[in-house]
């Protein structure tokens, strides 16, 4: 995720969508391992964006994604996009490329497309060099200015309303569509609700749980912060069915992803089943020792679920096209296992 999504908690909380560090490696086609499936009767399409709408003529052949899992859309189709962003955290390799976009490349087999250095923002001349028919970008923050000079390299497909607050369900309508693969794209999201029904149902404790997806720094218990509705964590394990808690309803017009109240507002929290944050288990008896952050039923109870830093299964927390069936219900039992009787 972009550097000025992460400087609201500092260098501890590199979330799970940091993208960093560039590549050198020549453009590719995506016919090379898998073109464009969509017909071309299926053009001209035009999509709606939060700057207006896109309309991609003809059947593109060459797509690049930028920002956080945009290009697990046309993988998950069978399209190899020419260029994608490098990942930089969760990565368990250090190749840029998340392990379940790691299986998908080898499934297809294809070879990995241009990573793009998103660390200080768009790399405008690595993207240019792909030659991209079409940009992706519907999961993003890009600003007016980011749209309107990746507008001049290629139609480009903004987010929908709100900047990195794009549901994976409109992720994929988005994307899909502007593939010319809106029907394969409605199939996909049909599945990946099947696969969160079931991992749900393996994980039933979780069910009409409250659950916070927080982030307390070892380093300050002066205060929690939380991630906000407008949030993909807690907004997809809301869509699972999972209640917010009144702290999260109470805020769910803010237009901030991520908020901190004082340990000294403890009584906030009261009604919280499950806490979930970053970090490890150590975290958990440090919490049960403070004196104001001990008073919270959830903590005083070790009702938290501690999500190994800068790991896949963190990084899946932020959900995409690939990492939910290639990792829900593992990341569901973490949560679950706190909360087992």
């Amino acid at each position: 995720m972009r550097t000025s999504r992460l400087l609201a908690f500092g260098a501890a909380a590199v979330l799970a969508v940091g993208l960093a560090a560039c590549s050198s490696n020549a453009p590719q086609s995506t016919s090379s391992a898998g073109g464009n499936p969509a017909s071309d009767d299926a053009f001209p399409v035009t999509v709606e964006h939060v700057y207006g709408e896109t309309t991609i003529e003809k059947k593109p052949e060459r797509v690049a994604t930028v920002a956080w899992a945009n290009h697990e859309v046309p993988l998950a189709l069978g399209i190899v996009p020419v260029g994608m962003s490098k990942a930089a955290w969760g990565d368990d390799d250090d190749n840029g490329v998340l392990p379940w976009v790691e299986e998908k490349l080898e499934e297809l087999g294809a070879d990995t497309p241009v990573l793009f250095d998103e660390s200080d923002g768009i790399d405008y001349e690595a993207v240019a060099d792909t030659q991209p028919d079409v940009i992706l970008a519907s999961y993003s923050g890009l600003t007016q200015e980011e749209y309107d000079t990746l507008s001049k390299i290629a139609p480009v497909i903004a987010y929908p309303e709100v900047a990195w607050g794009t549901s994976v369900d409109d992720m994929i309508e988005m994307n899909s569509k502007a593939l010319g693969l809106e029907d394969e794209g409605e199939a996909l999201i049909e599945e990946l609700h099947a696969d969160a029904d079931a991992a749900l149902e393996a994980n039933s404790v979780l069910k009409d749980k409250k659950v916070l997806f927080s982030y307390i720094d070892p380093a300050d218990l002066s205060q929690i912060g939380y991630y906000t509705a407008i949030d993909t964590r807690p907004g997809y394990i809301h869509e699972l069915g999972l209640p917010f808690p009144s702290i999260v309803e109470e805020n769910a017009d803010s237009d901030q992803f991520y908020l901190t109240v004082s340990s000294e507002e403890a009584a906030k929290f009261e009604d919280v089943d499950l806490f979930i944050t970053y970090g490890d288990e150590s975290i958990i008896p440090m919490l049960q020792a403070d004196p104001l952050l001990s008073k919270i039923p959830a903590i005083a109870e070790g009702r938290i679920a501690v999500l190994p830093d800068a790991t896949p299964i963190a990084a899946s927390a932020n959900p995409s096209p690939l990492s939910i069936p290639w990792g829900l219900s593992d990341y569901l039992g973490i949560l679950a296992a706190p909360l087992a009787p």
